[in-house]
């Protein structure tokens, strides 16, 4: 009896997201990309049939699998993951070219060998020589760590079955291929495919699963858009080559919080932990200088000192510039526009530059009185104290508002040696008997400047 052969649909898919189409589209409806299509094939899949469900369980009935997290021994980035690994859990690390990925990966690796556990590192980019040449320079050889170039997703599947992992690596998602789809790697359809079969493998047979990605130009994970809802947690890697610092930041975490960061540092023996951010944030700021002020930030359940930095300076243009690096340009407009209308200072005439030094970017509204002193600073060419820091909302009516953990953001200021921490006056009221440190409140913008540049230089 001769086998009816699987049906194969041709459809067109976008290179971006992954939208779909019976016929090839010039823009794509749906993230709107121009000439995105390609010609993919698909097998048609049988409909189940009505004995094929699964059948549904009680919650009390559902099977218990080890819930112990494996801890990688690398406190940053337990941190990020939310205490460690979660069995049968899926990880996407995506990031730049040359920004860490597979260094990461291979010091998890070693760090989860070292403590007796085996683990699995497949790679499709690179040869077995070449990954042990790295391995060595990052002390990171170890028995229990087995290392597989393949790039076939079904023997991928067959290995991790027979070894049982405590960990399976993939680097990367972008060159794995199945021999059901005749599509290259990187495809839109072999990636998705590849994604959902390790997926499907994680969570039968409780192996977490590590994925690194590659990321797009515009910074966001190649492949289709579906990758980063398949998978448990996301995280990105943030930095460039004129940084020695590296920010493993969650974007999506299942099994924990997702505004964590991690820090790390490239140096020549891989990436060192830096288990005291701020310190090393700070360890260069100049002292006395206009344009300068400290800011303790909260990055999840840390807090992060750091140095903001403004430049205000004449242009001779006819429209001003307003530039920020690390920090959100339409928020820098936002309080140009407070300072001028409250505080009557006149920046129309000026080009505007801020930045968050260390290669930090920080989105919290406690930010803006940081900005406010800056740009403040930077034009009347009078510094803030050194030993003060700053922290607060800035309304459009140039008020103060309160923001929240202030008390571990103390807490930290304190124990770097500073003196005074200027603050909303709401949050000073309920504070001022917790702390050596000087606590200044302030209301409006206006007293803020006041206090910061007024006062006589003994007080400071």
């Amino acid at each position: 009896m001769a086998v009816k052969q699987q049906k194969i649909k041709t459809i067109f898919s976008c290179q971006e997201c992954g939208y779909q189409s019976g016929k090839w589209l010039g823009r794509c409806p749906d993230c709107g990309q121009w000439d995105s299509f390609i010609e993919d094939q698909k097998p048609q899949r049988a409909s189940l049939s009505r004995s094929d469900f699964v059948k549904p369980l009680s919650l009390m009935q559902a099977p218990d699998h080890d819930s112990k997290r494996a801890v990688t021994g690398l406190e940053e980035l337990d941190r990020v993951l939310g205490g460690g690994i979660v069995p049968g859990s899926v990880i996407l690390i995506g990031g730049d070219p040359g920004i860490g990925k597979s260094t990461l990966i291979l010091h998890m690796l070693s760090s989860l060998a070292q403590s007796g556990q085996q683990v699995l590192y497949v790679s499709g980019e690179e040869s077995a020589h070449q990954i042990k040449l790295r391995a060595k320079r990052l002390s990171a050889l170890c028995p229990e760590l087995y290392l597989a170039t393949e790039s076939s997703v079904e023997n991928i599947i067959a290995m991790s079955l027979e070894m049982k992992p405590r960990l399976l690596a993939v680097d990367s998602i972008q060159t794995l291929h199945s021999a059901d789809f005749p599509s290259a790697p990187g495809s839109v359809t072999q990636v998705r495919e590849s994604a959902a079969r390790l997926l499907e493998l994680a969570k039968r047979e409780n192996i977490p699963v590590a994925l690194v990605g590659h990321v797009t130009k515009e910074g966001t994970l190649a492949g289709p858009r579906i990758l980063e809802h398949m998978v448990d947690t996301v995280l990105y890697f943030e930095g460039d080559g004129s940084h020695a610092f590296r920010i493993l930041r969650t974007v999506k975490n299942r099994f924990g919080s997702t505004n964590e960061i991690g820090v790390f540092e490239m140096k020549e023996e891989g990436l060192v932990q830096v288990l005291n951010p701020s310190e090393i944030f700070l360890a260069e700021r100049p002292l006395d200088v206009p344009g300068s002020v400290v800011l303790p930030s909260m990055e999840g359940s840390r807090p992060i000192l750091v140095e903001v930095q403004a430049l205000v300076s004449p242009t001779n243009l006819g429209t001003a510039r307003r530039t920020a690096i690390g920090a959100d340009p339409q928020r820098l407009a936002l309080l140009c526009a407070v300072l001028e209308k409250k505080a009557g200072m006149d920046l129309y005439g000026n080009d505007i530059f801020l930045n968050i030094a260390g290669g930090i970017r920080i989105d919290e509204p406690a930010l803006d009185l940081g900005m406010i002193c800056a740009l403040a600073s930077s034009l009347l060419e009078k510094p803030v104290p050194a030993q003060t820091v700053v922290c607060g909302e800035v309304g459009l009516a140039g008020e103060i508002r309160a923001v929240g953990n202030m008390e571990m953001r103390i807490k930290e200021a304190e124990r770097l040696g500073f003196h005074r921490f200027l603050m909303p006056y709401s949050n000073s009221e309920r504070l001022k008997k917790m702390s050596s440190l000087q606590l200044s409140g302030a209301a409006t913008i206006q007293e803020v400047l006041d206090i910061v540049f007024d006062e006589p230089s003994s007080n400071q």
